[in-house]
């Protein structure tokens, strides 16, 4: 290959963790934590409650602050430097197991909000943003709608509308489907689904692991901390190496 075609930017991928580690107070909830994200890549985060899934994706856009290690988002270093947090912030979307949706806007409101306010983005463009991702969600009538009005999947939805308003190239999900009823979990993930197939670049900490299968490129099994395997599903699901993940599986497979 030619040098001139060549991305050395993208040897790093979109996102890279090297030897993070975060305590709260004494207790070491991140250890050592190694991750290389390439473009597109779609990674499912899985493991026991409290072994650090979550915490890590968090560490991704500094809503939580790693003490030691570098996290490098699309060449963006997260350090103290706020210009910086911001920077990866813009790039950054994220889903909450919670929706956040204010609740006092309707809706496309709800929609508007961050293109307008963050990307300065003119009103009449940022509804037209608005509308588009509310139909590629596939609720563009419940667009003057407040959120007490759509069910718990409709609502969460409209929060991956939101935050694709804001044109991310990184969607972070953080156990999406977990406050919704059964019947709501399936329409989530369609619209996950999609937006996987669109090339979305996506890690997203799940119990779904009909999802996983589906859609990752690698699943990675957290357990206390620490990164204990990972593989592409099919070896993941069907030939686990480690006894942790084996345990874990066994149980929540059958």
């Amino acid at each position: 290959m030619s040098e001139a075609i060549k991305k050395p930017e993208a040897a790093e991928g979109m996102i890279l963790m090297q030897g993070v580690h975060k305590w709260y107070g004494q207790f070491h909830v991140l250890k050592d934590i190694n991750l290389d994200v390439k473009a597109g890549e779609r990674i499912v985060l899985c493991g026991p409650s409290g072994s650090g899934k979550s915490t890590t994706i968090r560490c991704i856009n500094r809503l939580e602050e790693h003490q030691q290690g570098r996290i490098v988002v699309d060449g963006t270093e997260l350090t103290h430097d706020l210009k910086q947090i911001e920077a990866v912030r813009r790039e950054v979307g994220m889903v909450f197991q919670h929706f956040n949706l204010f609740p006092h806007l309707t809706v496309l409101q709800n929609c508007m909000l961050a293109p307008m306010w963050v990307r300065k983005m003119p009103k009449r463009e940022a509804q037209e943003v608005a509308m588009h991702y509310l139909e590629r969600v596939r609720i563009p009538e419940q667009a003057d709608k407040f959120p007490g009005q759509l069910s718990g999947g409709q609502q969460q939805r409209v929060a991956i509308a939101r935050a694709l308003c804001m044109k991310p190239k990184i969607m972070l999900f953080d156990e999406p489907t977990s406050a919704l009823d059964p019947e709501m979990v399936k329409e989530v993930l369609d619209t996950m689904i999609g937006l996987a197939e669109d090339g979305m670049t996506m890690l997203c900490v799940t119990h779904e692991m009909g999802f996983a299968r589906t859609v990752a490129n690698r699943v990675i099994f957290m357990d206390r901390g620490e990164i204990v395997e990972e593989a592409e599903p099919d070896t993941f699901f069907t030939n686990p190496k480690n006894e942790r993940t084996q345990l874990f599986l066994s149980q929540i497979l059958h």
